[in-house]
C-alpha cells in the first residue's frame, strides 16, 4: 500500500477514536484524500478534510484539524502531525522510516513502481494506426511515442493491455496508391503513363516503382491494368508496412495485434453490426445509399454508412469510413471484450471522438468504454527556424529521418515531454547537445554517472553488502529517497489520467536531486573510516539507479551506462 493511502486509513482512524471520545460529533467519515502539499515546511502530505467536514460536524474547520491531531494514532513512519489554518492536517513522515525505504525499492527491483488497481481490467491501446501508403512523418512518431508509453504505464498500473495498429487497407485510398504504384511501375520501362491526381507523388513511390520493375520485370504490364493496379496496391501495402515495423521497432516499439480493417468485411462481421443496427431501427435507405440515423442518438446529422452504386460501383469500395468505425468498436469491446478502448489519435480527428463513442451506443455499448484521446502536432525547429522539408527529397520530414539525425531515446522523450494538449516545437539542435541543457542527455547522464560510481567502488573492493541505510540522515539523501517513493504515485497518476507525460518531468526532476546528492555526498571513499557510511550510500545509488532505469524504461528510454 502507498504512503498516501496508510496516511489517510491514519487519518480517518483518527477521526473514528475522535468520534469516540466524544471531541467530534457522530458523522459519516467520507473518502479522506490525502496530497502533497506545494509548499515543503507543510510536511510531506497534508489533507483538507476539516474544511469539508465543517458544515457536517458543526465545527471550525480549525477545530476538526486539532481533535484530528489529538486522536491521530502512533506509526513509525510518522514523526509530526499538525493542524494548520484554516482547516488543514499537515503529515511529516519520520526519516529513520524513509532510509528505511531504501531497502523497500531495493527489495522490488525491476518492477519497482508498479500498483496495484482497485480494479484490473482488460484494456486495448490502438495508436499509430498509419495509412499503409508511405513513410511515417513525425507527426506518427508522437503518436507511437505516446502510445507505447501510455500502454507501459498502464502495464505498471496493473493492467492487462494489448497494443494494436489498426491497419487502413481497405477503401479508395489502397486503390489510389495501387495506381500511383502502377504508374511509377510502367514509368521505369518508358511507358507514358501518369500517377492519378489524387494519388501518391512522393519520392517514395517513384522508388517502389522502379523497386517493382526490378524484382518482376514487365509482369504487370502483361496483365490487366485493374488487376495489376490491384496487385501492386497489395504489394506496396505489404511493402510500406515491414517499412513500418522498422521504424516503430527503431523507436522500441512493439505491438501485439496489427489488425487489418479489411477483415471487418471479409469476415462477414460488419454485416452482423449493420443487421444490429438495422433491428434497432438506426439504418434506413435514401437516395439509393444507406444512412445511419445519428439523430436518434442526439447526433445534429445523419451520415452515410454505404455509399450508393451510382456514386462508386465498386462494392467494396461503398463502406465509408463510419462502416469501419461501426465494426471496428464490436470487435473492440463485444467480439474481443476488452474493457476499455483507447483510441490515440491526431488533433485532426476531434470530429471522430463523438462519432465512436455514438457508434457505441448505437451497438448497445457503455460509450464510456472508449475514450479518445487526441494529441497535438509537432513543429520541427533547427536554430530557431521552421523545417518541413526533408532535405533529401524535398518533401516532409520523415520519422526515420528524425531517428537519424538525434537518436530514437531524444525522440521518444521529446515527444511525450509536452501535454497531449500541447503542440510540441521539437528543436533539433537540443536535442542533439551533450550538456545538461538536453533534458534527455541530462537524464540518462545522472544513470550513467551511478553506474560509474558504482564501477568505481567494485575497483575498490566496496560493495554495499552489509549497508545500513539508518546511516542516511544527510538532508540531500533523504531528499533523494523521498523523490524515489514518488515513482509509484506518478505511475498511478499518469495511468488515471491517461498522462505520459508526468513521467519525462519526474525523471528530469530524479535527476537533478541525484547530482544534488553527489555533489553534497561524498559516495565511496577508500578511508577504513568511512566504509560504513559508503556501504549505506552505495544502496542508496542502487536504489536510485534502480528508480531512474524504471522511469526510463517506462518511456522507452534506454538507460546508458557510459556516456
Amino acid at each position: 500500500m502507498q504512503i498516501k493511502n496508510q496516511l489517510a486509513d491514519l487519518v480517518k482512524q483518527a477521526i473514528l477514536s475522535a468520534q469516540q471520545g466524544k471531541a467530534l460529533p457522530t458523522f459519516s467519515v467520507p473518502e479522506v484524500l490525502v496530497e502533497r502539499p506545494q509548499k515543503k515546511e507543510m510536511g510531506d502530505f497534508a489533507t483538507a478534510l476539516p474544511l469539508k467536514l465543517a458544515r457536517e460536524a458543526k465545527r471550525a474547520p480549525i477545530q476538526i484539524a486539532e481533535a484530528i491531531v489529538a486522536h491521530f494514532p502512533p506509526s513509525e513512519s510518522v514523526s509530526r502531525v499538525q493542524a494548520a489554518a484554516p482547516g488543514f492536517v499537515n503529515i511529516t513522515l519520520s526519516d529513520a522510516w524513509i532510509a528505511r525505504q531504501v531497502e523497500a525499492i531495493l527489495l522490488e527491483g525491476e518492477q519497482y513502481g508498479k500498483v496495484e488497481p482497485e480494479r484490473r481490467e482488460r484494456i486495448q491501446v490502438e495508436y499509430v494506426s498509419v495509412n499503409p501508403t508511405g513513410p511515417m512523418h513525425v507527426g506518427s512518431g508522437r503518436n507511437a511515442a505516446i502510445g507505447d508509453t501510455l500502454s507501459n504505464i498502464l502495464e505498471a498500473a496493473g493492467q492487462d493491455v494489448s497494443r494494436e495498429f489498426y491497419i487502413n487497407d481497405n477503401g479508395s485510398q489502397i486503390v489510389h496508391f495501387g495506381a500511383s504504384l502502377y504508374a511509377t511501375y510502367a514509368q521505369a520501362f518508358g511507358v507514358d503513363e501518369q500517377i492519378p491526381e489524387d494519388g501518391y507523388h512522393g519520392q517514395y513511390v517513384v522508388e517502389m516503382g522502379k523497386q517493382y520493375a526490378g524484382e518482376y520485370g514487365r509482369k504487370f504490364l502483361e496483365m490487366p491494368r485493374n488487376d495489376a493496379v490491384r496487385e501492386l496496391g497489395i504489394l506496396g501495402i505489404a511493402s510500406v508496412l515491414a517499412h513500418l515495423r522498422e521504424t516503430l521497432a527503431r523507436m522500441n516499439v512493439h505491438l501485439d495485434e496489427w489488425f487489418s480493417e479489411r477483415s471487418l468485411y471479409q469476415s462477414g462481421l460488419f454485416e452482423k453490426v449493420l443487421k444490429i443496427l438495422k433491428d434497432k431501427g438506426l439504418i434506413y435507405e435514401k437516395d439509393d445509399a444507406t444512412w445511419f440515423a445519428a439523430h436518434e442518438l442526439g447526433e445534429e446529422k445523419d451520415a452515410v454508412i454505404i455509399r450508393s452504386p451510382k456514386v462508386i460501383a465498386d462494392p467494396e469500395l461503398r463502406p465509408t469510413y463510419l462502416a469501419s468505425d461501426v465494426a471496428y468498436a464490436w470487435s473492440k469491446l463485444s467480439v474481443r471484450g476488452f474493457d476499455r478502448a483507447i483510441y490515440v489519435l491526431g488533433a485532426d480527428h476531434h470530429g471522430d471522438a463523438a462519432r465512436i463513442k455514438a457508434v457505441a451506443q448505437a451497438l448497445g455499448l457503455d460509450p464510456n468504454r472508449v475514450v479518445i484521446l487526441l494529441y497535438q502536432f509537432v513543429n520541427l525547429r533547427r536554430g530557431g527556424e521552421a523545417v518541413k522539408m526533408s532535405k533529401r527529397t524535398g518533401e516532409f520530414v520523415t520519422l526515420d529521418e528524425l531517428i537519424d539525425e538525434v537518436g530514437p531515446d531524444a525522440v521518444r522523450f521529446m515527444l511525450i515531454s509536452q501535454s497531449a494538449n500541447s503542440t510540441i516545437d521539437f528543436d533539433l539542435d537540443l536535442a542533439k547537445k551533450q550538456s545538461d541543457e538536453n533534458p534527455v542527455y541530462y537524464v540518462q547522464y545522472a544513470h550513467a554517472r551511478i553506474a560509474s560510481i558504482l564501477k568505481h567502488a567494485a575497483e575498490l573492493g566496496i560493495t554495499d553488502a552489509g549497508g545500513d541505510v539508518a546511516l542516511l540522515t544527510h538532508p540531500a539523501e533523504l531528499e533523494l529517497i523521498r523523490l524515489m517513493m514518488r515513482l509509484p504515485e506518478m505511475v498511478e497518476v499518469a495511468a488515471s489520467r491517461l498522462e505520459p507525460h508526468h513521467l519525462p518531468h519526474y525523471a528530469i526532476e530524479l535527476a537533478g536531486v541525484f547530482h544534488s546528492f553527489y555533489k553534497q555526498c561524498r559516495v565511496v571513499s577508500s578511508d577504513p573510516a568511512d566504509e560504513s557510511i559508503s556501504r549505506a550510500r552505495l544502496k542508496l545509488v542502487v536504489a536510485a539507479k534502480n528508480t531512474l532505469a524504471r522511469t526510463l524504461h517506462l518511456m522507452g528510454v534506454d538507460a546508458p551506462e557510459t556516456m
